[in-house]
């Protein structure tokens, strides 16, 4: 029977999608989100959030107890993985122990029918573009993970999928080596230029990999972006705690003015704060604020005035850990139970601040972010 799916790009819509596995749980619950052609696409989230039956139902293992999904503007729901014309490359490789790297790579291609001449041809190539040329003769025992991990890839990439989705790949490495298969990653997709969906729990794994990254909780879509505006734009508390490099502090609304306001909390008497354009705030308003730990700047109690356009809180230091480039200093500001600022290496040793030490963490009004 010929497929339904036409070979069009490997762009992927969901619309309305649900999945419950009984009447009152719903692992995934109503969720839009589009995904371009050719992007690095992370889905982001602790366990149990819906990332991995998200990933499911696009591959084709699960269909939605509602919804569509389109992959290349056709609705694939209830379609085989083949016909969808995706491929899944699994945490733990699935590798046939007793084949070669050429055999495994191959094996798909074998199981079609192929001639041997052209299944040996497109090997090679696939295997030569994801570098695992020179192990073609060994079996997996013989591999290290990461290059376990390259022909798990090339296995998977040899159908032609338009969408290849891996599920937590980086998981089972060590650190060293999944920081080294991150750029792996990037650089595999890229070559191959296919869309990737990547689902992940780690915050700077998504932020180094992806065009786009999907932040998830509790079935959920909190907020979908570029890495950058994830990161450096968090929509609401739940990203910016989750995504992490942000302090998070509540208040109300005070002293509304033209151009800027007062956040007063419980915890401390009132920063400052901006009116961002297309915002309405209103006096008494409760409200979310957050600053980036590499925005904050460490002065001592009764040092000079602030500088025009600073604000800030103060609190003691809780803790000090160095982390090679910066210093990440913990304090008990703002009524937060872990206010922290990063403070780079050199200005930090030019006056190194203790734990119990009194400070005043500033920051320029104009860099605080509203919440929703």
């Amino acid at each position: 029977m010929e497929s339904r799916v036409s070979k069009g790009k490997g762009d992927i819509e969901l619309a309305g999608v649900a999945k419950s596995y009984d009447e009152r749980t719903y692992a995934v619950d109503g969720i839009n989100l589009k995904i371009p052609d050719g992007a690095y696409c992370c889905l982001l989230g602790p366990s149990g959030c819906g990332k991995s039956t998200i990933l499911r139902m696009i591959a084709g293992h699960e269909d939605p107890t509602v919804g569509e999904i389109l992959i290349g503007g056709e609705d694939v729901v209830g379609l085989d993985p083949v016909a969808r014309r995706t491929a899944m490359m699994f945490q733990s490789y699935a590798l046939f122990p007793h084949l070669s790297v050429r055999d495994n790579v191959a094996f798909s291609l074998r199981v079609k029918g192929m001639s041997k001449a052209e299944r040996d041809r497109r090997t090679e190539e696939m295997m030569e573009k994801v570098q695992i040329l020179e192990f073609a003769d060994r079996i997996p025992s013989q591999l290290s993970g990461g290059q376990q991990q390259r022909v798990a890839l090339a296995r998977a990439a040899i159908t032609e999928p338009r969408v290849l989705l891996l599920d937590e790949p980086l998981s089972a490495l060590d650190e060293h080596l999944r920081l080294k298969m991150r750029a792996e990653l990037s650089r595999m997709q890229r070559a191959l230029g296919i869309t990737f969906i990547h689902v992940t729990h780690t915050q700077l794994e998504a932020i180094a990999l992806a065009d786009m990254v999907v932040v998830m909780d509790k079935g959920v879509i909190r907020q979908a972006g570029s890495a950058r505006e994830i990161y450096a734009a968090p929509k609401d508390r739940y990203v910016a705690e989750f995504i992490g490099g942000q302090n998070v502090i509540s208040g109300r609304v005070r002293g509304l003015g033209a151009s800027g306001a007062r956040l007063e909390g419980s915890a401390f008497p009132s920063v400052d704060i901006p009116i961002h354009a297309g915002r309405r705030l209103e006096d008494g308003q409760s409200i979310d604020i957050a600053i980036r730990r590499d925005e904050i700047n460490l002065l001592r109690p009764g040092q000079a005035g602030l500088p025009g356009g600073t604000t800030g809180v103060e609190g003691a230091i809780v803790g000090v850990e160095y982390q090679g480039n910066f210093v990440k200093v913990l304090m008990n500001a703002a009524g937060e139970d872990e206010f922290v600022a990063y403070v780079p290496e050199r200005r930090f040793f030019e006056d190194d601040f203790h734990v119990g030490d009194r400070v005043f963490a500033a920051w320029q009004v104009e860099h605080a972010h509203l919440l929703v």
